[in-house]
């Protein structure tokens, strides 16, 4: 159920195995929270901030930051369900978060704090995995 792809890894037998899937899922938390994020999101996912101009130069919509938001952890999602192989703990990877950036953008943990919880939940997902194998 939890069984990671075979591309690039194959099911978790192991310490090693495991901290192979783990040492991904940090690359592409790192490859989803700083480049692929970018100023507009990072900016643009705070409704306490000033919302950035859209590109057709219109009005932003009211709510904009929760398209952001959301699509920022579509973009988090998406890495956990490539190198999981899991829609579960991609969907996981959605809500968790979303409500870990939210708490960052209400002021309510610092940055590294934030980042530190994105990590846990990683190694969430790998000690889960580890232990059904």
């Amino acid at each position: 159920m939890f069984e990671p792809l075979t591309i690039p890894f194959g099911p978790v037998t192991g310490l090693g195995s495991a901290f192979a899937l783990l040492f991904a899922l940090v690359i592409g938390h790192s490859f989803a929270d700083f480049p692929l994020q970018g100023d507009f999101l990072s900016r643009g996912k705070n409704r306490n901030g000033k919302a950035p101009q859209l590109a057709d130069g219109k009005a932003n919509p009211k709510d904009l930051w929760i398209y952001l938001m959301t699509a920022h952890c579509l973009i988090h999602a998406g890495f956990v369900w490539i190198i999981t192989g899991s829609l579960v703990f991609a969907l996981a990877e959605f809500v968790l978060h979303w409500i870990i950036d939210a708490l960052k953008c209400e002021g309510r943990t610092s940055f590294a704090m934030d980042q530190w919880l994105h990590v846990l939940t990683k190694v969430g997902f790998v000690v889960i995995i580890f232990m059904s194998s």
